[in-house]
Formats: structure tokens, sequence, C-alpha cells
């Protein structure tokens, strides 16, 4: 069962996308991709640069936004999916 399913009332309007990528476990789920994903990536692509001690305002730009992809990624397809399960039922559920 999806967390929340059972708060939402029957004939009620579904939660909003927005409702939906800010619930609890659709961020803990983003937050731990961001994690694991933005590591490597910054690993892979800047690492050289900060052992030379290269880091610039714009490297520091770089490096956030290589986080800030996983959770943007996570979170749509969490989003979607969660979307794509109820429109499902609601279909299922029809006469």
């Amino acid at each position: 069962m999806i967390e929340h399913e059972a708060t939402i009332a029957p004939g009620s309007l579904p939660p909003s996308w927005l409702a939906i990528a800010t619930r609890r476990d659709v961020v803990r789920r983003a937050t731990t991709y961001m994690l694991i994903v933005g590591t490597i990536l910054v690993s892979i692509n800047h690492v050289p640069a900060l052992i030379k001690g290269d880091v610039t305002g714009f490297r520091v730009f770089q490096i956030l936004l290589t986080y800030c992809v996983p959770y943007a990624v996570t979170t749509f397809a969490s989003t979607q999916a969660i979307r794509g399960e109820r429109a499902k039922r609601a279909a299922r559920a029809l006469p």
C-alpha cells in the first residue's frame, strides 16, 4: 500500500504532482539516491580538480548541480510511478 493512501477520502480529488513529490517517502528516496549517485558523479568528474586545489565558484556550482540531477530524476520518476499506479487503480474501480 502506498504511504498516505488510506488518508484519501473516496471521491476526493487526487493529490497534485507537487503534493506527491513532497511526500516523506518520495523525499527520502530522492535524497538517498542524490547522496549516492551524486557522490559517485562528483568523484568521477571533479575529484582530480579538487585534489589540485582548483576550487572556483563555478566548480562549486557544478558540484551542486551534480547532486541536484539525481534528486530531480528520482523525484520525477517516483511521482510519475505513483500517479500511474493510482490511475490504474482508478480505471479498475470503474464499473
